[in-house]
């Protein structure tokens, strides 16, 4: 299990991994937030790992915005891996992003994070990078004091991942990222359209939209705290008739008043 410690350096909040395994260099590996310097060496190593062809607008944003969790992996001075996610209001989601979580949670508060890109470079994958940058976003959002100004208001990262990508798939499911939606010709990769998967890891107490299955088997954790299902159907029944008969009583009143 490795340890972080943070520090400043140049400005800039860093972690440092402290490893106790021998397994490539991790003790090694700084994570430092981007900077307005690192847009041309993050653009080049962008075109190398993904096939989609970003903006310079993306660089500059992801290079100098508060928005995003913009977090690289560092070896002798060079950025060996990326992080990169949105935090971004749930109801600015787009459509097809709306149903990952439950209409509960649709209010101006509730934030989400949005993984744009995680890559690490090639002779330095299967070493744990990847990995490292992931728990330290997840940490950082849902942690036992994340920092502000997120707070405990995200309460689902995601991401997109096309449908050929099984290393990135399985990755992700390893990590407990669930499976929520297929999207048909969901990417545009030079002129051909790809489809993608979303998939979702919840955090601080959300949820994905509830099913069926998912009633059931509240009612049934619902009966067993209450000692049984039928103490806990003859509490609900009680409750039902004793509203309904105060709501009759109400409505007697009511006429028994209005009569000349």
């Amino acid at each position: 299990m490795a340890g972080f410690s943070w520090y400043l350096s140049e400005g800039f909040q860093v972690i440092i991994e402290k490893s106790r395994e021998a397994k490539c260099s991790l003790k090694d590996v700084q994570l430092r937030f981007l900077c307005p310097d690192d847009l041309e060496e993050v653009r080049s190593l962008c075109r190398d790992w993904f096939p989609i062809e970003y903006p310079q607008s993306w660089y500059e944003d992801i290079t100098s915005s508060e928005r995003f969790f913009a977090l690289a992996a560092v070896y002798k001075c060079q950025i060996i891996g990326l992080i990169v996610a949105e935090i971004k209001p749930y109801l600015k989601l787009n459509a097809e992003d709306r149903g990952i979580l439950s209409r509960w949670f649709a209010s101006k508060d509730t934030l989400v994070a949005y993984i744009l890109s995680l890559g690490v470079a090639r002779s330095f994958r299967r070493s744990g990078v990847a990995t490292m940058l992931l728990d330290v976003l997840i940490g950082q959002l849902a942690g036992p004091a994340p920092r502000p100004p997120h707070d405990h208001r995200v309460k689902a990262i995601f991401l997109h991942v096309l449908t050929t990508n099984q290393e990135a798939i399985l990755f992700y499911e390893k990590r407990r990222f669930r499976l929520h939606s297929f999207l048909p010709y969901y990417y545009s990769i030079k002129g051909r359209c790809k489809d993608g998967f979303t998939y979702v890891y919840y955090v601080n107490g959300g949820h994905a939209p509830w099913g069926l299955y998912d009633y059931v088997k509240y009612v049934a954790q619902a009966a067993w705290r209450g000692g049984g299902l039928y103490p806990w159907l003859w509490a609900k029944l009680r409750t039902a008739l004793t509203i309904a008969w105060h709501s009759e009583s109400k409505m007697t009143w009511s006429a028994t008043k209005v009569m000349p």
